[in-house]
């Protein structure tokens, strides 16, 4: 139970305020270990985009909806504009991308205001953008405003080659099972922190889909589902830890299965951090 992040941006004076921000936008590894490349943030980058490898598939090889919030994270307020926290991102996907390599984005700003941000996008192949696999849409709250003198991170991402023996995404981000079926991740560290020190939303979605799927496994007695779609509302930042994923198939008899999961801060009086509510279907062997 501690936050081992390099601090809150917040705390900081002007002077010291971009520098934490490199720091620890090099240390997160939410976009950079997944290759998502960040337009202006990250030194060189011009376009939005995520190779779609193994380790972001489920059993049956089609997406799963935790990449798709670390390739399009809602909303499109970033951290050269403000201080930026997601409170609702939603994801509806139209396709298991069984054949997509690369994942593209088509990004509109819906509004911007003094504290509340919305916007919305279209997830495409990169390799054809008539072809769309998800929709999403969200909203974020600025949790204040940046001091001058941004400038763009030397921020290179993860270009291993893909392969099956990937390791899960649980695994690297920590994300370990309880005895009572639960998943945990025990307490923030640079690789898992925002840049004002909460857990971030990468391994939040990560642990959320994963108690999901465990659940799901344990009362259909397969894997073998597609998700369809994936919203998640960020209640509370989460600091301390441990942070307590769990999951209830809300309809079991399909032939869809509607799943509900809650995040909680064990550390914290059992607050929630996050909920998400998720729909899948089963897959036949292809």
């Amino acid at each position: 139970m501690a936050n081992d992040s390099y601090g809150d941006i917040r705390t900081l004076t002007p002077e010291q305020h971009w520098a934490h921000f490199e720091k620890s936008w090099q240390a997160l590894k939410s976009y950079t270990y997944l290759g998502k490349t960040t337009p202006v943030l990250d030194k060189g980058v011009e376009k939005e985009s995520m190779p779609l490898r193994h380790d972001m598939r489920n059993s049956t090889g089609g997406i799963t909806a935790g990449p798709l919030c670390i390739l399009c994270p809602e909303p499109d307020w970033r951290d050269d504009e403000c201080v930026p926290a997601p409170v609702t991102m939603t994801y509806s996907i139209l396709g298991p991308a069984y054949d997509v390599s690369r994942l593209d984005t088509i990004r509109e700003l819906i509004s911007v205001g003094r504290t509340m941000g919305y916007s919305r996008a279209r997830i495409v192949d990169a390799a054809d953008y008539g072809r769309v696999i998800a929709i999403s849409s969200g909203s974020g709250a600025s949790l204040g405003d940046v001091p001058p003198g941004f400038y763009p991170v030397d921020n290179p991402v993860n270009d291993v080659v893909d392969s099956p023996d990937l390791p899960p995404l649980r695994e690297v981000f920590g994300i370990v099972p309880r005895p009572d079926g639960a998943l945990e991740i025990e307490r923030v560290t640079p690789m898992t922190a925002s840049p004002h020190s909460a857990l971030h939303q990468g391994p939040i979605n990560f642990a959320l889909e994963a108690a999901a799927m465990d659940e799901l496994e344990r009362v259909l007695g397969t894997a073998d589902v597609q998700i369809d779609y994936y919203s998640v509302m960020f209640v509370k930042a989460g600091y301390t830890g441990p942070f307590v994923s769990t999951a209830e198939v809300v309809q079991s008899k399909g032939p869809r299965f509607g799943v509900e999961m809650t995040m909680r801060e064990e550390g914290n009086k059992h607050r929630i951090i996050a909920t998400a509510s998720a729909s899948f279907y089963r897959v036949e062997s292809r």
